[in-house]
C-alpha cells in the first residue's frame, strides 16, 4: 500500500514513556493527561490509550463532544470535562460516566437535574480565563455544598489553573485554592481530587501537586515553557511528506509568491506537498528548514497553501525521497519547538494545527 503523501507518525510508545517521565518529574496521587483538541493533534483515541499506559489513571478533555468520542471508542476510564456551551445538559455525559468541570451556578442546577453525576468545582484563581470569578466564588461553593449534601451532585474535585506568570503569581493563586478547600472543608465537603499545575507548575513547585496533576503538551514530548526543555521527555510526532517534483534554477530565479528568495547560483529546489491548510505555519517563511536524506536543507520563497520549496543545492535528491518536517531531533529532524521558534509561536500550535489532509499513522 502506497503511503499517503503527506502524514504525521504517531509513536504511542512514546507518549507512554513520555508520562512515566512526568510521573517521576512530579509524583502524586493521581495523574491526568489532557488529550483535548484531538490528543494535541496526535488523535484523541491514540493518546488516551498511551496516557493509560503510562500510568495516568485520569484523561482531559476540554468539552463533552470530545469526552463522548473517546467514550465510543470503548475508553472507559476517570475521564474530566471542563468547557461546555451556554446551554449544555450533561445528562447524556452524566449517563456516560464523564466527570464535569463546573464553572458557574448555572453548570450546577443543569447538573443538578442529571442521574447522580461527578463533578469537579472549577474556580478562577488568577488566570482569568474559565472557572468561577472571585466575586461569584462564595456563592458557587455555597450553592455546591447545599447541592452535594442533598444528593443532587457529587462533589469529587476542585480544580484551578496557574498562570505561569512568576513563581509569586503562582504561589498566590495557591493561597485562593487553599482558601476555596477550607470553606469547602468548613461546609463539610471533602474533594478527593484537588489539582491546580499542569506540567510547568507541577514540575517546578512541588507544594502546588496536591492529589492530582495534569500533563499536557508534554506528555506529547514538547516543552510548556523554555526551561522545560530537557526534561527528558521527546517528541511522540514525526511529520513527513514526498519530494513530489525537483528542478533547476539558475542563479537570479525566484521562487514563490513575491520572490521573496532567488538563487544566488545555480540550484536544484525540491517541491514538498505540505503548506499553511496542512498546518505549516506561515510566518516561519524564511527561517525553516527540513531534514532530507541525512541533512538540513532551507525551505525558500513563501511557505504556501498547499507546499514549500526546499534549496537542495547540489545534493542528489529525487522525486519521492521523504522530508522530515518535524520530530524527534536525534536524526537531525527539526524539533517542533524549533518550528516554534521560526514561526515566533509556541510549540502547543505547531503540533494541534495539523490539517485534515495529513494522515495519522499510528508507528
Amino acid at each position: 500500500m502506497t503511503a499517503p503523501m503527506r502524514r504525521a507518525l504517531i509513536d504511542s510508545a512514546q507518549i507512554s514513556a513520555n508520562v512515566e517521565v512526568l510521573r517521576g518529574l512530579a509524583p502524586t496521587d493521581h495523574t491526568l493527561v489532557v488529550v483535548k483538541a484531538n490528543g494535541y493533534g496526535h488523535g484523541a483515541e491514540t493518546a488516551a490509550r498511551a496516557a493509560l499506559a503510562g500510568g495516568a489513571d485520569w484523561l482531559g478533555v476540554a468539552d463533552v463532544a470530545e469526552a463522548l468520542e473517546l467514550r465510543s471508542a470503548g475508553i472507559d476510564a476517570p475521564l474530566l470535562a471542563w468547557l461546555h456551551a451556554p446551554d449544555e445538559s450533561f445528562r447524556e455525559a452524566t449517563a456516560a460516566g464523564v466527570t464535569i468541570g463546573a464553572s458557574t451556578l448555572a453548570h450546577l442546577e443543569a447538573l443538578a437535574l442529571c442521574d447522580n453525576p461527578s463533578v469537579h468545582l472549577k474556580i478562577d484563581t488568577g488566570l482569568g480565563r474559565n472557572g468561577a470569578g472571585r466575586d461569584d466564588t462564595a456563592a458557587f461553593v455555597a450553592r455546591a455544598a447545599e447541592l452535594h449534601h442533598a444528593g443532587k451532585i457529587r462533589v469529587e474535585g476542585l480544580m484551578s489553573h496557574c498562570s505561569g506568570t512568576s513563581r509569586e503569581a503562582d504561589m498566590s493563586q495557591a493561597e485562593e485554592f487553599e482558601n476555596v478547600m477550607a470553606d469547602l472543608h468548613a461546609r463539610g465537603v471533602e474533594p478527593e481530587f484537588r489539582h491546580l499545575a499542569a506540567t510547568a507548575a507541577a514540575i517546578d513547585h512541588p507544594s502546588l501537586r496536591y492529589s492530582m496533576v495534569r500533563f499536557g503538551i508534554a506528555a506529547y514530548g514538547l516543552a510548556p515553557a523554555p526551561h522545560l526543555r530537557n526534561t527528558g521527555v521527546r517528541p511522540a510526532m514525526r511529520l513527513e511528506a514526498d519530494v513530489v517534483l525537483t528542478k533547476r534554477l539558475r542563479a537570479g530565479d525566484g521562487v514563490s509568491y513575491n520572490h521573496l528568495w532567488r538563487a544566488d547560483e545555480s540550484t536544484t529546489v525540491a517541491l514538498i506537498p505540505v503548506g499553511y491548510a496542512d498546518g505549516i505555519p506561515r510566518a516561519a517563511t524564511g527561517h525553516a528548514s527540513v531534514a532530507l536524506n541525512g541533512q538540513r536543507f532551507p525551505v525558500v520563497g513563501r511557505i504556501a497553501m498547499d507546499q514549500i520549496v526546499v534549496n537542495v543545492g547540489d545534493a542528489q535528491v529525487a522525486v519521492g525521497d521523504t522530508v522530515s518536517i518535524w520530530g524527534d531531533p536525534h536524526d537531525g529532524t527539526p524539533h517542533p519547538d524549533e518550528w516554534a521558534d521560526w514561526a515566533d509561536t509556541i510549540g502547543y500550535e505547531i503540533v494541534t494545527r495539523l490539517g485534515n489532509r495529513v494522515s495519522r499513522i499510528s508507528a
